[in-house]
């Protein structure tokens, strides 16, 4: 038998041993701001928060999963409640949820998984398919839709491992976290290479059905183009596609399964392409004179096909918070002063750059890197930043944490576009972001990043962090987001380049894929769960039903 994971923080992100700090500088830095520090939102303890009263599931359905695999606690039902998006942490820190399963169930095998599925269908009870539990979209919020009932399907009991050494690949249970999967892969020398910021908690079905990018994409790729086969479980039946490194056979119905955000059904284990470990890794830091500039030199780089394995711009104002809370004392923080005050200026930005493989091919990658980066104007900040940054690459969540605790709004979103269109869609989207908290009485911060590059254009990942405004973080917090929506769409942006959809961006899908693209997801939908169970409300349902983003 195989519980539900009880081991991370029930109210937000994170092992519960690790302290949340921000830190003199930090709380400095927010109060000039206008940003207090000062409240105490700290959560209830577990036994008091309200959630709804559990309708009794099917018994068709407990059969079906068999007794020892149900668990119906309040803890359970609690952990598997919400995501990791501001409005699902701002519910659980008040400890009052407008949603929770009403029952968790672990699956352990994929023909368990088939039987839930179908006995899920015949008595009408929605299934939520459930990984690590990070979506920041509303991902894995448990909505019912037209049904009575509704489950949390928990994939810990999937962490299977298969190695293909002479092929590179490796098929992979849903239910391996991030740091589970890379230690496997490690005991055979192996890596996968796939680093997003959720990566300790975030599971290898997750990645595949949300299709995610890392930290590390540049040189290892996003996680689609890491999957060489799936499957699919289904209401209807089963489909896997075959283990080939390429097929000319009609339209990949690999990409209908990468993405699907559990709407179809549930993937049980994902085929993916592995590589050797690395011999040598090097991490760097660097200033540049402003965003543009860096920019611009990550533009040249992955046009001439140069770019390492990790490369992050970060905007002016990320420059400053980071260094702020991260490196205030330390020789980045005093190259960047001494930097500023040579150059006359107020501002410049943060650049890391991250090369793995064997030591010949950092020495030369990062030999090609360095020239350009110095060609546009670069100063070399040192690898004790660059190692810094490795080594706090996955606390981001931790931080906010922190400033979640104090009452202090924080919150993500991203985006990518061209090359041609991305120095307006940062503009556009950085306005809008402060045009709507400035008239929600919000005084804040809007920073913002690049960290995924392509030859034909970039991603753009903006952060707020903001005082909650007079009507309250959870009443303005959806009308900044509306209208950060509104401005990437005009702007010509996708509404997400890893995140996905979930709950959060489906009323908005049809603005990016159009009316017949959405027919054919419904087709799909029909196709493979014509019941309707899986995971309503997310991707497809509500931007059919026309609803507004969602909101408290």
């Amino acid at each position: 038998m195989t519980e539900p994971r009880r081991d991370s923080r029930w109210w937000g992100w994170g092992d519960p041993d690790v302290p949340t700090e921000l830190g003199e500088a930090a709380e400095r830095m927010l109060g000039e701001r206008g940003i207090s520090t000062g409240a105490d939102a700290s959560p209830p303890e577990i036994d008091r928060v309200e959630i709804p009263e559990a309708v009794p599931v099917d018994e068709r359905v407990l059969s079906a999963a068999g007794a020892e695999n149900v668990f119906t606690g309040n803890e359970d039902r609690i952990r598997h409640a919400n995501g990791q998006n501001y409005l699902d942490l701002l519910e659980l820190r008040e400890g009052r949820l407008q949603h929770a399963p009403d029952a968790v169930i672990v699956a352990d095998s994929g023909p368990r998984i088939a039987a839930i599925l179908e006995a899920c269908a015949s008595a009408g009870v929605a299934v939520v398919p459930f990984g690590g539990g990070s979506s920041v979209v509303g991902g894995v919020t448990p909505l019912k839709g037209d049904h009575e009932s509704v489950i949390s399907l928990d994939l810990a009991g999937l962490r299977g491992i298969e190695v293909d050494d002479r092929s590179l690949t490796a098929k992979l249970g849903a239910g391996l976290r991030g740091p589970e999967a890379e230690a496997l892969l490690a005991e055979r020398g192996f890596t996968l290479g796939h680093y997003p910021q959720s990566f300790e908690y975030a599971t290898i079905g997750g990645f595949a059905a949300t299709r995610s990018a890392g930290q590390s994409s540049s040189g290892y790729g996003r996680f689609d183009s890491l999957v060489s086969s799936i499957r699919l479980i289904t209401p209807e039946g089963e489909l896997s596609t075959l283990s080939t490194p390429h097929t000319s056979i009609g339209p990949a119905l690999r990409e209908v399964v990468v993405g699907s955000e559990g709407i179809l059904g549930v993937i049980p284990d994902v085929d993916v392409r592995i590589r050797p470990l690395p011999a040598a890794r090097r991490y760097e830091a660097w200033i540049v004179e402003d965003f543009e500039a860096g920019c611009e030199i990550v533009r040249g780089l992955a046009q001439a096909d140069r770019l390492p394995t990790i490369i992050r711009v970060s905007d002016d104002s990320e420059t400053e918070v980071n260094l702020a809370m991260a490196l205030p004392s330390g020789t980045a923080g005093s190259l960047f002063r001494r930097y500023l005050k040579l150059r006359g200026r107020e501002g410049g930005a943060l650049v890391i750059t991250g090369y793995e493989g064997s030591p010949a091919a950092v020495h030369r990658s990062r030999s090609d890197v360095a020239r350009e980066i110095r060609r546009g104007g670069g100063v070399y900040l040192g690898q004790a930043a660059g190692k810094g940054w490795e080594k706090g690459r996955f606390h981001g969540p931790y931080l906010r944490e922190a400033l979640l605790e104090r009452g202090v709004l924080v919150e993500t979103l991203e985006t990518a576009q061209q090359w041609s269109g991305h120095r307006n869609l940062y503009e556009t989207v950085r306005a809008a972001l402060k045009s709507e908290l400035a008239a929600n009485g919000m005084e804040g911060i809007v920073m913002c990043h690049l960290s995924h590059a392509y030859r034909d254009g970039a991603s753009l990942y903006f952060t707020v962090i903001s005082t909650q405004g007079p009507d309250g973080g959870a009443a303005n917090w959806p009308k900044v987001k509306r209208a950060a929506c509104a401005a990437i769409q005009s702007a010509g942006g996708t509404l997400s380049h890893h995140h996905a959809t979930g709950r959060d961006h489906a009323p908005w899908i049809e603005g990016e894929i159009g009316t017949s693209g959405i027919e054919a997801l419904a087709a799909l939908k029909e196709r493979f769960d014509p019941s309707g169970i899986m995971n309503p409300g997310k991707l497809l349902d509500a931007s059919r039903a026309g609803s507004d983003p969602p909101s408290r």
